[in-house]
């Protein structure tokens, strides 16, 4: 059964995809069936430009318990950092 839950994020960043870097403007995040995995449900981030359609997109699709210790990383990273006082979105020059 589908679940349909879906969230759209407007986002910051760059994913790799293949050879090259592309823009990520969007992450969408649905709890729902995956498409190359073993699994009735996971989590799955579609992280995507869609101004330069549907192939500009890096997906991710995990597990409830990777999805959970992935969450708890990223926290405790981010916390480290402010910590430390190194914690800032300034924006540089694009890189390559």
């Amino acid at each position: 059964m589908c679940t349909s839950i879906t969230h759209q994020a407007k986002i910051y960043g760059r994913g790799k995809q293949g050879e090259e870097w592309i823009e990520l403007k969007e992450a969408n995040v649905s709890y729902d069936h995956p498409y190359g995995m073993p699994l009735e449900h996971a989590l799955n981030i579609d992280f995507v430009d869609e101004s330069k359609g549907p192939g500009a997109r890096v997906a991710v699709e995990l597990s409830v318990d990777a999805a959970r210790q992935l969450v708890k990383t990223i926290e405790a990273v981010l916390a480290q950092a402010e910590h430390q006082g190194v914690l800032e979105d300034k924006h540089q020059a694009a890189v390559g």
